[in-house]
């Protein structure tokens, strides 16, 4: 294949921070990919921060308009002036994201360009029955080649997309420089850590129910709390929640973190604990994250979830929205200790096998030139 193929990228791209938009930037700044391709890129975020995703006001609209208007016109201005080979775009597959996606696709199209749909969350089979999806989906997928980060998100998407469409490429992350990580950590009061925003589909409040459970039983542990306030859960609303629970002297709230200090939480836990019921939650990041750092995971049977996290090897699937099996199985985690060290030492190895940024790279680079 030709070292020079041109390929115009319609991605979110940083900030805000998620998964889709991180990975995204990873593939913008790989060294490996960008000798491969002639790669131009088209922010397609609306959104500016994490507060503005979801957020509803008239000027926050207006703003996110202009924003889409200018990429939409950057999109139809480099199609003009560049043929390219193949044109990516990250999608979202439903709703009102879905709708602001959809154009910049339809474009591509009518170029005659080949596409490429690249889906980081799920949600389609909720929607592909009403108006407008109904029409609108089969338009958008005909004719594309469509990349999922699992095989087992198919089934949301079945309804519109031919097997024969897809293919699957994991996420991956950085290695971590000049960091030890081990499976062992040496608490006396063990400490399991969540980290992600407070959003209630998160499993927030499922985490705390668990805890009250564990310190109703007399289990000692510390469970720490990372990650930013949402329109959902503030601060105040967490710190309300803990003490009604009577959970003051066992659950810590420490905010967002980042860099070194977010590096101290993940050298110091124990395990992590991830009770996440989000639907549209497809390949969290932040497992991946745990696993890296050789931590056993406690998650749900979400999306891909079960891919990363495999039921008593490199950690234990618990059932969504059931604080009592989410207890049974964090007591489980601080109770045999060598099984916790055991699933840590799979997690870690699992990481380095399939997990890398450098095997995102190559499976990525793989299905690129597939669709070529």
């Amino acid at each position: 294949m030709d070292s020079n193929k041109k390929i115009l990228f319609i991605a979110p791209l940083p900030p805000p921070v998620h998964g889709s938009s991180m990975m995204s930037q990873y593939i913008q700044k790989s060294e490996q990919l960008n000798e491969i391709f002639d790669m131009d890129w088209v922010n397609l975020s609306t959104s500016r921060t994490i507060e503005e995703i979801g957020k509803k006001s008239f000027p926050l609209y207006f703003k996110k308009l202009f924003r889409f208007f200018a990429s939409y016109f950057l999109t139809l201005w480099m199609l003009l002036r560049k043929r390219y080979d193949l044109c990516y775009v990250a999608i979202a597959c439903h709703g009102a994201a879905f709708l602001k996606d959809m154009p910049f696709v339809l474009l591509c199209k009518l170029f005659g360009r080949r596409v490429v749909l690249h889906q980081h969350n799920k949600g389609m089979s909720n929607c592909v029955n009403r108006f407008p999806y109904n029409w609108l989906m089969p338009l958008v997928y005909k004719n594309t080649k469509v990349i999922l980060l699992s095989e087992r998100l198919y089934s949301d998407i079945e309804q519109v997309v031919k097997k024969e469409q897809v293919m699957i490429c994991p996420n991956g992350i950085p290695s971590l420089p000049n960091i030890e990580c081990s499976s062992k950590r040496n608490n006396e009061v063990p400490h399991f850590l969540y980290l992600s925003n407070l959003i209630v589909s998160k499993g927030v409040y499922v985490l705390l129910d668990a805890c009250k459970i564990l310190k109703t039983q007399g289990v000692s542990f510390v469970c720490d709390f990372v990650g930013g306030e949402s329109k959902e859960i503030s601060k105040s609303d967490f710190e309300k929640a803990v003490k009604e629970r009577g959970l003051e002297q066992y659950v810590r709230y420490h905010g967002p973190q980042y860099g070194s200090n977010k590096e101290t939480f993940w050298q110091n836990a124990d395990f992590f604990v991830f009770p996440t019921f989000y639907y549209n939650e497809s390949f969290p990041l932040v497992l991946l994250e745990a696993m890296q750092h050789g931590m056993t995971c406690v998650s749900t049977n979400e999306g891909g979830i079960p891919d990363i996290v495999e039921n008593g090897k490199t950690g234990l699937i618990c059932e969504r929205e059931n604080s009592v099996d989410l207890s049974e199985k964090i007591k489980q985690m601080i109770d045999d200790d060598a099984m916790m060290q055991s699933m840590g030492r799979e997690a870690k190895k699992k990481y380095e096998d399939c997990y890398t940024l450098k095997c995102f790279e190559q499976n990525f680079k793989d299905c690129i030139i597939n669709c070529l």
